[in-house]
C-alpha cells in the first residue's frame, strides 16, 4: 500500500469517526483534531449506508411543516431561528464528513475541501451554539428537520449526484436566504447574530463553490455535459429546488455560470 493511500485511510477512518460521534462537543473536537490516528489500521474500509449518522437524542426531529413560526423580535424567536441555522450547520458537518468518508478514488484535493468545509462547519455551529447560550437556550431546546441528511441518503450512491444535489440545491439555498434573514436579526438589534451570519455567509459560498468544482469535475471525468446532467439528476433523484428569490452575486461568486442560473429559474418557475 503507497503512503498516499495510507494517509487517505486515515482520513477516510477519522471522518467516519466524527461522523458517527453523537455528542456535538466531541464531534466539533474531533474535525478540529484529524491527528489522532493511534486506534487506526491500515485497512482497507468498508463503506456503509448511513441512515443515521451521529447526533445527540435532542433536537427532535419533525416534518417540516410541524415547525412553529415564531416572532423574531422575541428572544424566543430568535433563538428558535438561530436553532434552525445551528441545526443546518450542525448537518453540514456530517454531511462534508461523508464526503470524506463515503467517496474513494477521488483526487486528494477533494478530501482536503470537505475537511475545510467540515472544519467551517463546526465553527458556524459552535458561534451559533455560544450565542444561544446568551439567550439563554442550547442545541437541542427546539424541534428541528431532517431534510439535508435525507438528500445525503438518497445521493450516497454516486459522488457526482451527491455534489450536484447537496452543495448545489439545498446549501446553495443558505447564499438566497441569509441576507434577508440578517436584516431581520439587525432590526431586532441582535448585532453578534449577523456577525454570525456574515461568517457563515462568506464560508458557504467557497462551500458552495466546492460542490461546483467537484460536480463539474466528475461531469468532465464522465464526458458529460454539466447542465443537462443536472437536469437528468433533478428527476433521478426527485429532487426539488427551493423557490425564492436567488442570490445572483453570492451564487456567481460560488461559481454558478449565467447558463446554470437561467436554468435554475425556468426549472423553478415550471
Amino acid at each position: 500500500m503507497k503512503s498516499s493511500d495510507i494517509d487517505h485511510l486515515k482520513k477516510q477512518q477519522l471522518a467516519h469517526r466524527a461522523l458517527m460521534e453523537r455528542d456535538p462537543v466531541l464531534k466539533v473536537r474531533q474535525v478540529n483534531d484529524f491527528n489522532d490516528d493511534s486506534y487506526l489500521e491500515n485497512a482497507p474500509v468498508h463503506v456503509a449506508r448511513i441512515i443515521v449518522p451521529g447526533r445527540p437524542a435532542r433536537p427532535e426531529l419533525v416534518a417540516p411543516s410541524a415547525l412553529a413560526n415564531r416572532e423574531i423580535h422575541s428572544v424566543e424567536g430568535r433563538g428558535a431561528l438561530l436553532h434552525a441555522i445551528a441545526h443546518i450547520e450542525f448537518n453540514a458537518i456530517n454531511l462534508a464528513l461523508d464526503a470524506v468518508y463515503r467517496f474513494t478514488g477521488m483526487p486528494e484535493a477533494y478530501y482536503n475541501d470537505w475537511l475545510q468545509v467540515a472544519r467551517e462547519e463546526a465553527l458556524h455551529f459552535s458561534l451559533l451554539c455560544d450565542h444561544l447560550a446568551t439567550l439563554g437556550y442550547a442545541y437541542g431546546d427546539f424541534p428541528a428537520h431532517n431534510g439535508l441528511w435525507e438528500m445525503a441518503v438518497k445521493t450516497d450512491d454516486d459522488v457526482m449526484a451527491r455534489m450536484a444535489l447537496v452543495p448545489r440545491i439545498l446549501e446553495a439555498r443558505g447564499l438566497d436566504v441569509t441576507p434577508g434573514i440578517r436584516e431581520k436579526l439587525k432590526q431586532s438589534g441582535d448585532v453578534r447574530a449577523c456577525e454570525i451570519l456574515d461568517v457563515i455567509l462568506r464560508d458557504e459560498i467557497g462551500h458552495v463553490q466546492i460542490g461546483n468544482r467537484w460536480f463539474h469535475w466528475c461531469c468532465t471525468e464522465r464526458g458529460l455535459d454539466p447542465v443537462p446532467t443536472f437536469v437528468g439528476l433533478l428527476h433521478d433523484y426527485d429532487a426539488v429546488l427551493p423557490r425564492g428569490k436567488l442570490n445572483y452575486p453570492a451564487r456567481r461568486a460560488a461559481g454558478f455560470s449565467d447558463e446554470e442560473l437561467a436554468l435554475i429559474e425556468s426549472i423553478k418557475l415550471v
